[in-house]
């Protein structure tokens, strides 16, 4: 199936192309299993600006080609796919994957070569690697700035609950350090395994705590259920998180009152209402009218394209090292739907413009508070520069460099 699915990305993004060999990008992304409803975007952002470069004349007169694999949520065929998009079909760029999981399982086989890689989701930030360039938002750019804001209206008493792999683990390691920053508690914390649908335990637990608030870090489409079980149980706390809405449009799949007083801080969600916001999600519905929710992955896989496309430019070159290169100018730079947004020479992450947003009672969504553009900083504090040397290493609140 993956196969079939690569052939006609193929065939779609590269007709009518020009004389010169086309630039190769390799796109991993799930469209299939427990978290196809957000990959499906990222694999259409891809499309989309593809389809929107080539149109104006590729880069460097060069047309892309995306090949997709569907390694369908499974770590070990994102490992086989990475080496064949890199190894037989010599890619010039390696774009995707959606669970951390799945980047920590790529990023190995990234460094041993000459590529670059692209992650584009949100997540739980501290990787301090020259082979990744990181386009979604970090903890610094979203707990930073929800959290206190939590603690402020709701108080200082929070129960989480968290995916069981990396993502959800350190994310709970971030709110707890925050917490603590706050003077605030984390009186329980769940981890539960990918691909659960039952919480019924869980929402007897949080009724028995009675917390403030709860960070929701749960992920996938069996996890979700969490929200409209606790709708049955009338569990009505506030909840705060780094991924609902944006990431998975719960406020659209589940009806109100599932998602009520969910609060996020988000650099794309589609309620967005500023022109450059407005003319994105034009084009991206002429493309794609059936689109349930054009999301923050779908976004960032958008323009993360539009971001290769200028450091290629700059550097006139697609080598890593002469893209890692424009990144050192600190003018690695686009305009966004969401803004103007620059790499981060230090971190080779990105700066975004962020907003937290609230679900109302009919599911419908309000910007709370417009935060600016947030740079990020964390990785450069603690003493990450790539711009000096190469750790390929992913720190913590508690995994902090060695001085």
């Amino acid at each position: 199936m993956a196969a079939a699915a690569s052939l006609a990305v193929v065939l779609a993004a590269t007709q009518g192309a020009a004389q010169q060999p086309p630039i190769k990008v390799g796109l991993l992304e799930d469209v299939s299993g427990d978290i196809a409803l957000m990959g499906k975007p990222k694999l259409n952002g891809s499309l989309l600006a593809a389809e929107e470069i080539n149109n104006a004349g590729g880069i460097m007169g060069r047309k892309i080609e995306l090949i997709h694999l569907d390694p369908q949520m499974d770590n070990a065929r994102y490992q086989e796919f990475a080496r064949r998009l890199l190894q037989r079909d010599k890619v010039d760029v390696l774009i995707g994957g959606i669970t951390s999981a799945s980047r920590e399982a790529i990023r190995p086989i990234v460094n041993r070569t000459d590529v670059p890689y692209f992650y584009t989701n949100q997540y739980e930030g501290g990787v301090c690697d020259a082979s990744t360039i990181s386009i979604g938002a970090v903890p610094e750019q979203q707990f930073s700035t929800l959290i206190p804001w939590m603690v402020e209206t709701f108080g200082k008493r929070v129960y989480t609950i968290a995916a069981d792999y990396n993502f959800g683990q350190l994310s709970a390691e971030w709110t707890r350090d925050l917490m603590k920053k706050q003077n605030g508690q984390v009186i329980g914390e769940e981890f539960i395994p990918l691909g659960v649908s039952q919480f019924g335990q869980t929402i007897q637990n949080i009724q028995k705590a009675n917390p403030d608030w709860i960070m929701a870090l749960n992920v996938g489409a069996s996890q979700d259920s969490f929200f409209e079980q606790a709708a049955a149980a009338k569990l009505a706390y506030p909840m705060g998180s780094s991924i609902k809405v944006m990431l998975g449009f719960e406020h659209k799949r589940f009806p109100p009152p599932a998602l009520a007083k969910m609060h996020a801080t988000a650099n794309w969600f589609e309620e967005i209402d500023t022109p450059a916001a407005n003319d994105f999600k034009k084009r991206w519905r002429a493309k794609f009218p059936n689109e349930a929710y054009i999301n923050d992955m779908g976004y960032n896989a958008y323009t993360a394209l539009y971001m290769y496309k200028t450091l290629v430019e700059k550097a006139k070159s697609t080598k890593k090292a002469d893209l890692r290169k424009v990144i050192a100018t600190g003018e690695a730079c686009i305009d966004a739907p969401e803004g103007k947004i620059c790499i981060d020479p230090k971190s080779q992450h990105t700066s975004h413009h962020m907003r937290l947003i609230g679900v109302n009672a009919d599911h419908s969504v309000r910007v709370i508070k417009d935060f600016g553009l947030i740079k990020p900083y964390w990785l450069g504090e603690i003493g990450c520069d790539l711009t000096k040397n190469d750790p390929k290493t992913q720190y913590t609140p508690t995994n902090l460099p060695k001085k």
